[in-house]
């Protein structure tokens, strides 16, 4: 590669690792014009991200990198995890991965279907939240799940089903605090307002282009246990409602 690639590809990593938009309008469009038209600093961009174990995504004209599962300079452990969200325990680190979960189906099925949802409000999520862990308990769909997989859903369930709605504290400024599901939701939406993924107004929250170009790939490249067992739920479900919808007609 030439030294003048070289460069422009270590150009662009910078201004990504700096938090700049590099896109087709903005500062940067000479670098998102090198990318887009010069294969070898594209090449060179892909390199670099790959050895660093970051993903590059690309939506509407923008560049959008997000850090991998290994990362452990751009991303988040655990216990950073928890100490970031003001979290104590894993069974709430794990409720808010949850809740993450369910934000993201709410606008995206698979990368090829996504829904026509301009934004989201805490109440969305508390019921979505509800709905799949209602489903996943009830083992309706007929998924086997190993032992420990049984435990951490059920331990996941026990907390979602001690927390109330809403709590005495925040009935009126619905504040974002452990104690409620409306406040669990509400920190996890913080966050995500943090990492730039979400815009809130009005108490309702907005999908950025960031969150669009991650989530658009996430089911292609991660699709994991959590996504069978919600699907199997997400299918058994449908199963139960077609079947009572056949015993409706037949009456």
């Amino acid at each position: 590669m030439e030294n003048r690639n070289l460069d422009k590809a270590l150009d662009i990593a910078a201004a990504l690792f700096m938090g700049e938009e590099v896109s087709a309008n903005g500062n940067n469009v000479m670098l998102y014009e090198e990318y887009s038209r010069n294969s070898e600093v594209y090449d060179g961009v892909m390199q670099i991200f790959k050895k660093l174990d970051i993903s590059l995504y690309e939506y509407n004209n923008s560049l959008f990198i997000s850090a991998g599962t290994q990362n452990r300079v751009f991303g988040f452990s655990n216990e950073e995890l928890k100490r970031v969200m003001g979290l104590r325990l894993n069974k709430e680190l794990f409720l808010s991965y949850f809740i993450i979960y369910n934000i993201i189906t709410e606008f995206y099925r698979d990368s090829s279907n996504s829904t026509y949802l301009e934004y989201l409000r805490v109440e969305d999520v508390v019921r979505a939240v509800g709905a799949s862990l209602n489903g996943i308990i009830d083992f309706s769909s007929g998924i086997v799940m190993e032992e420990t997989e049984t435990d951490s859903f059920k331990a996941i369930a026990l907390l979602w089903d001690e927390l109330p709605d809403v709590s005495v504290e925040d009935k009126n400024d619905r504040r974002a605090a452990k104690n409620s599901r409306m406040g669990f939701v509400k920190l996890t939406f913080n966050f995500l307002v943090s990492q730039n993924l979400f815009t809130e107004a009005e108490e309702r929250y907005y999908p950025t282009d960031r969150f669009k170009a991650i989530a658009e790939n996430y089911f292609d490249e991660n699709r994991g246990r959590l996504y069978e067992i919600m699907w199997a739920k997400s299918a058994g479900s449908k199963e139960t409602f077609k079947a009572q919808e056949e015993n409706n007609a037949a009456d």
